[in-house]
């Protein structure tokens, strides 16, 4: 099983679609060497010009890097992207240390600083975890936040609460029922092995993403959370169900844009409604874009989400919009 996973993960790497936006990036790359607090070796992989405004891309649970091919491929032409695979998933490694949101914004802040030259700042982009890896950074790191943010953009995440606003499981938070504690942390902790069989599919576009996300849009989403070894979605999930980063959102004061999507099961609207309102106390709010996606937005709508993200980062770096091709 282990080697099938392996094989499967590699596959990523090389694996295309009649839709190329999806492909791995057909240009060179960089891999920087980044170690965590605890010595765990981080994959992180820089696409595009050396000396070109940065974008930082941080991916969700059961993801790796290769999730922003269609964010790769459509900006590495014009900025320098950065990628990483979070501690555990794709080609980084676990680590020994106790699996917590505070470890997970240290190896953001520890990417930043391997990734980025010095007084260089980036456009931060985080879906997911990677959404409240984000939060949780700007909480635990806040004068790091405008030494290294230009601007950030967060797109179907949530900063806590996620087992009681989950609508993944009919009938519970549509009004009827409270989905109970218990079941959701069985549901997000359970280490499944899902074989692609056509119920299978049917029911993770269902949940996952939405039942308008077919052909190789969902075959690409399916194959990426597939790469994500058992026990590692099993820890996470556990660390998910029990996640708070409070209001480390307040702390985002750069212009913080987000994205959610309409038909997102997993972190529906009323997560990115109460990020928003910290922004706006801050007056850090700069976009709110709601798209007609579950909750892998940046894949099912990534058109939409790139022309978003395209927008923000020319305010970020004062670039005319007739310049950038995204």
């Amino acid at each position: 099983m282990r080697a099938m996973l392996r094989a499967h993960r590699a596959s990523l790497r090389t694996k295309t679609y009649a839709n190329a936006d999806l492909n791995p990036p057909a240009g060179p790359y960089e891999a920087i060497e980044v170690t965590g607090t605890d010595g765990a070796r981080l994959r992180v992989h820089a696409y595009g010009p050396a000396d070109g405004n940065a974008l930082v891309l941080v991916h969700g649970w059961t993801c790796c890097l290769e999730y922003w091919n269609p964010q790769i491929n459509a900006f590495a032409g014009e900025y320098r992207v950065i990628a990483y695979d979070v501690r555990g998933h794709g080609e980084s490694e676990e680590g020994s240390a106790p699996l917590s949101t505070d470890l997970l914004a240290d190896d953001l802040q520890a990417v930043l600083e391997a990734a980025l030259k010095p007084g260089q700042r980036a456009v931060i982009v985080g879906h997911s975890l990677g959404g409240m890896t984000v939060q949780a950074w700007a909480g635990r790191h806040p004068d790091q936040v405008r030494e290294r943010a230009a601007a950030v953009l967060l797109t179907n995440t949530a900063a806590g609460q996620l087992i009681a606003e989950t609508t993944v499981v009919p009938f519970f938070n549509r009004g009827l029922l409270r989905l109970p504690f218990a079941v959701g942390l069985l549901g997000l902790s359970m280490p499944i092995l899902f074989p692609l069989v056509p119920p299978v599919q049917w029911l993770f576009r269902r949940q996952i993403m939405s039942l308008a996300s077919v052909g190789e849009i969902a075959t690409f989403g399916q194959n990426i959370v597939r790469s994500c070894p058992a026990r590692v979605r099993g820890r996470f999930g556990t660390l998910l169900s029990h996640l708070d980063v409070g209001r480390g959102a307040a702390n985002l004061t750069v212009p913080t844009s987000l994205v959610a999507g309409s038909a997102d099961d997993m972190t529906p609207i009323v997560h990115t409604e109460r990020i928003a309102e910290m922004l706006r106390e801050t007056g850090s709010l700069d976009g709110y874009l709601i798209l007609p996606t579950g909750h892998l937005g940046n894949v099912e709508a990534y058109r939409d989400f790139n022309a978003e993200l395209a927008r923000v980062a020319r305010s970020a770096f004062g670039i005319p919009a007739a310049v950038v091709g995204a």
